[in-house]
């Protein structure tokens, strides 16, 4: 581990340098935004991290819990003090409240189930089962932020056999979160440092008790941050040869290996620092929390440089805006493995981020965050895009560029603006280099006659269509019936605010919307001889589907399982079918963000 480390700093000792100067420099810029907004009028206040122990009717609280809780809680506030202050912010930290006696306050709260009524999915029921005695102490949960020990975990001290069937999540706002932990008696910062005994983990296998306590008690600290707002990313190749591995990362598992000397640790990315400066939590102010946030970005433009790449836009916000974020999420991995970069807008609103240290070989979302001083964000889908990288590390933003064009035409197809609409179609149609329409005035000309009512053509069935017309897209035909799992059937765009066919990265022009569980059927009456075209989820879901072509009520073709950023192609013999059907399947696993696409689906003579 050494030798690697020694290794990544001998590659990147300028752009360890560089990162100081970047962290020191936006931090100082944010920090002449965000602190005299509070000065001016202040609401101080110190927010509270309320603190609960959850056991089941049958079982008692683990051993030595309230001790070992203070030192892990007590560990964790120092290590976000300390990483926050290396940032620049002072050591600005979560609070937590004490008695008279000094004592941490921990809720104890016993379960109205035995132990094996719960399970990893019960959150919902445990928190339900705290609300009650925190209320009576006061405390009303849903305007707090609280952690929730679960004695859900099994510690063979003997045999030294760790399981555990516990809720191991959260999320959260700068308002309030919930995060959900685990509790066993090995458990405690004493432990870190021991490579000593070894143990059976049910999950990691064969460690140190030091490792796995620095997977669970940096899982506290990774999750107690999702309650504090912050989303998953991973740290830059920069950041991780001067700093180690992000908490929001995979950093839950590293947090505290410099004390076994197995590595760097956990950090705070400079993009998490700058959220959580603003988090009534870290302020100490509570000014404005509640306030409504108007937020809107424009004349977005991205140039790239190699394996790089620059984006630049324009911002108005109320309360004002402090940094801007971006999440550079490469397909694949959930978000686990977006990478960020930051920027202050300046006093016109202008930012210019810096995108490095990208994913080769895939297709990848852009993500933009914008931080209020107040504590709210905006969500990390109201400005998304994508773009991909090759193998060689080559940046490709043609699909952005295109969303940067058709943004007007989207603005006024959003607010039922006929007029607008059409004057934006009008512009697209003027930057058509050649004078022959481009791709982008082929979607802009698809998206305008299927939003705008007067303009809507009269399909027709695909058997009805002229024998003349040798090609034909499926998405301009009528279906003899048409059902989606959310919202409405749509062609040619998304319901919803999102509007483009995005998939894969990249813009189609033809395509249908096809949520699951879907059923598409259409009427062909022999007429037809081949199918061809592609399959994928839309860009920003997470979902995963299986899509399914049937000839008379025959399978013809089944994908494998489809999940974001993965495009299924098909060419398919349709000599003497009368009937068409194609079916979205949820894959098995819910149907939670399964936004089926079929992407230009072609019928052929």
């Amino acid at each position: 581990m050494r030798n690697l480390l020694l290794v990544l700093t001998l590659l990147f000792p300028l752009r360890a340098a560089d990162l100081e100067t970047e962290i020191a420099t936006q931090v100082q810029a944010a920090r002449s935004i965000l602190d005299p907004w509070h000065a001016d009028n202040p609401a101080r206040e110190s927010r509270i991290l309320h603190l609960v122990y959850w056991t089941p009717s049958d079982r008692a609280p683990a051993a030595d819990y309230h001790a070992r809780l203070t030192r892990m809680m007590e560990h964790i506030r120092n290590f976000y003090g300390r990483e926050m202050k290396r940032l620049g912010f002072g050591p600005r930290t979560f609070n937590l409240a004490y008695d008279e006696e000094k004592k941490l306050i921990i809720h104890l709260v016993t379960g109205n189930g035995a132990y094996a009524d719960y399970n990893m999915q019960s959150g919902k029921k445990i928190r339900g089962e705290c609300l009650p005695v925190l209320r009576k102490a006061g405390i009303i949960a849903d305007r707090e932020t609280i952690v929730i020990f679960c004695n859900m975990a099994e510690w063979d001290a003997q045999k030294l056999v760790f399981n555990h069937r516990s809720p191991y999540y959260a999320g959260g706002s700068h308002q309030q979160g919930t995060a959900w932990q685990l509790d066993s008696p090995e458990l405690d910062p004493l432990h870190l440092s021991r490579k000593k005994p070894l143990i059976r983990d049910g999950q990691y296998g064969r460690i140190s008790l030091g490792k796995h306590n620095s997977i669970f008690i940096g899982g506290v600290a990774h999750e107690l941050g999702h309650a504090l707002s912050l989303p998953h990313n991973k740290e830059r190749p920069d950041e991780r040869a001067a700093q180690g591995t992000a908490l929001m990362g995979s950093g839950n598992r590293s947090y505290g290996d410099e004390l076994r000397d197995e590595g760097k640790g956990s950090f705070l990315t400079l993009a998490h620092g700058l959220r959580l400066a603003s988090h009534p939590q870290f302020s100490g102010s509570v000014k404005g929390m509640n306030q409504r946030r108007d937020l809107e970005m424009t004349a977005f433009k991205a140039v790239a440089e190699g394996d790089e790449f620059i984006f630049s836009g324009r911002l108005k916000a109320t309360p004002p805006v402090y940094t801007v974020i971006a999440y550079a999420d490469p397909e694949g991995g959930s978000d686990y493995d977006a990478t960020t970069a930051t920027a202050v807008p300046d006093k016109d609103g202008r930012f210019t981020l810096r995108c490095r240290g990208l994913a080769k070989g895939k297709a990848a979302a852009f993500r933009l965050v914008a931080c209020h001083v107040n504590g709210a964000s905006s969500p990390s889908t109201r400005y998304s895009f994508s773009y991909s990288v090759g193998k060689d590390g080559k940046v490709d933003l043609a699909a952005m560029q295109e969303r940067f064009a058709l943004a007007p035409l989207l603005s006024a197809l959003k607010s039922r603006d006929e007029k607008a609409a059409t004057a934006a179609f009008k512009v697209l149609q003027k930057e058509a280099s050649d004078g022959s329409p481009g791709r982008t005035e082929r979607i802009g000309r698809n998206l305008l006659s299927t939003m705008v009512g007067p303009r809507r053509p009269e399909l027709h069935p695909p058997a009805r269509i002229e024998a003349g017309v040798r090609r034909t897209a499926l998405a301009n035909t009528k279906p003899m019936s048409a059902k989606v799992g959310w919202q409405r059937p749509a062609y040619n765009h998304l319901p919803g605010p999102t509007l483009l066919l995005e998939s894969g990265s990249r813009l189609w022009e033809h395509g249908i919307y096809a949520h699951a569980p879907a059923r598409h059927l259409y009427q062909l009456s022999g007429k037809w001889q081949s199918l061809s075209g592609a399959a994928g989820v839309a860009d920003g879901y997470s979902g995963s589907v299986v899509f399914v072509i049937k000839a008379d009520r025959k399978p013809l073709w089944r994908s494998k399982t489809i999940k974001a950023g993965t495009i299924a192609h098909y060419d398919l013999t349709l000599a003497g079918v009368k009937e068409l059907e194609l079916h979205v399947e949820d894959a098995g696993d819910g149907t939670a963000s399964d936004w089926g696409l079929w992407l230009e689906p072609l019928l052929s003579r």
